[in-house]
């Protein structure tokens, strides 16, 4: 990025934040601050700083708008002397649980040959699968959902319970985000059940209980049955031997219990017949991939993790960091909701260094390489993300 570029980003930047309001997280005072500044190289980190030793006798809103920020940044850490030199000097109190989805890095998407809203829709997905996750296996409640303002979304869990968790505890609840080190095992629940006449020790029972990993198998197995019942016998058992291990007896096994045993399945129970237990195996492997979000598991794990501030602005987007409502999260459009006012409403010049789409406030703009007149929120959208520069008006 050249100068005039960075100057005209970096007074943009300020414009926009005398003009808006920027929240403190909880315990503002108790976090270590950081951001990156507009220089040459783009990467230069001024961290631990209090919020106190960061706004100095003002606000957060005059130092944003005096420094000008490329990037903002705060701890998912609390600590004793948050703007101690070493993270040893700090003394921890504890930490958010933060989840981090980026778009690029996520099973399928293919930032070469993928548009950037694509790849956004891809990571909403996968968000909703982490807050399906979240709210109903671990029930948490004090939840922050926020649109990361570049690749994805990040999600600040701030329960009580949470806090002081080690890495370690964190550690687990990313594999079971993750689906990972689950087994279908893991998740079947055994009981003894009165044994037939002349059977010396009573017999196992083994069953999917409801909530989590469990219930959504139980849910997938009930479903399947249903739609297997819908069928043409043969065409049922035609499906059920497409799965490894089932042939044509184990099929019309599992179609019979399917018949006789429904109130027994829906309650869970997998021993009605082998076949119906193989069934519920295999569709354990279906649920994982299908409900699992793929989280960036260092983010969640590291205690002192540093963190996008909700209200700030991307240095590589011209977006906004925007807090969502949960109850919006489906309806939210990254593209048009964290589009800043500041940027709209105005004609820049710039010049695109190749052929590039931006895809902003519901418009797509073609920008070929050369000079172009285009909105203010798309110059500085290209210019942020290297595609053009500022050029001389």
């Amino acid at each position: 990025m050249d100068g005039r570029t960075r100057d005209y980003l970096r007074g943009r930047f300020g414009d926009h934040y005398r003009r808006v309001e920027v929240p403190t997280p909880p315990a503002a005072n108790e976090r270590e601050w950081g951001y990156i500044t507009w220089s040459e190289g783009g990467t230069t980190m001024v961290r631990h700083h209090s919020h106190l030793d960061l706004v100095g006798g003002g606000d957060l809103e005059d130092f944003l708008a005096g420094e000008r920020p490329r990037h903002v940044y705060f701890s998912a850490g609390r600590y004793d002397d948050p703007g101690a030199s070493s993270m040893g000097g700090k003394g921890w109190r504890g930490s958010d649980l933060v989840f981090d989805l980026d778009a690029d890095h996520l099973p399928g998407v293919d930032p070469e040959e993928d548009s950037y809203a694509d790849m956004l829709a891809v990571c909403k997905d996968a968000l909703l699968r982490l807050l399906d996750l979240l709210e109903n296996d671990f029930a948490f409640d004090d939840m922050t959902v926020v649109f990361s303002g570049g690749r994805g979304y990040h999600v600040h869990v701030r329960d009580p319970g949470v806090l002081e968790l080690s890495r370690a505890a964190r550690r687990e609840i990313v594999d079971y985000v993750l689906g990972e080190d689950v087994a279908f095992e893991d998740i079947v629940t055994t009981e003894a059940v009165a044994g037939s006449a002349g059977r010396k020790s009573p017999a196992q029972k083994r069953s999917l209980p409801d909530g989590g990993w469990a219930g959504r198998t139980r849910e997938r197995l009930t479903a399947f049955l249903d739609e297997l019942l819908a069928m043409d016998e043969a065409d049922a058992l035609e499906r059920l031997q497409e799965f490894e291990g089932i042939g044509q007896g184990k099929a019309q096994a599992a179609l019979n219990a399917a018949q006789n045993n429904r109130e027994q399945i829906e309650a869970g129970n997998v021993d009605v017949h082998p076949a119906v237990h193989s069934i519920a195996k295999h569709l354990f492997g279906e649920v994982l991939e299908a409900g699992s979000a793929p989280i960036d598991e260092p983010v969640t794990t590291d205690i002192n993790r540093l963190i996008r501030l909700p209200g700030s602005l991307h240095g590589g987007s011209g977006l906004e960091v925007t807090h969502i409502d949960r109850d919006a999260v489906e309806e939210f459009d990254p593209l048009v909701d964290a589009v800043p006012e500041t940027f709209v409403g105005e004609e820049i010049t710039v010049y695109a260094r190749e052929e590039v789409t931006v895809e902003l406030r519901g418009e797509s703009f073609r920008l070929t390489e050369g000079v172009a007149s285009v909105p203010e929120y798309v110059g500085v959208f290209a210019m942020a993300r290297g595609h053009a520069t500022k050029a001389g008006e």
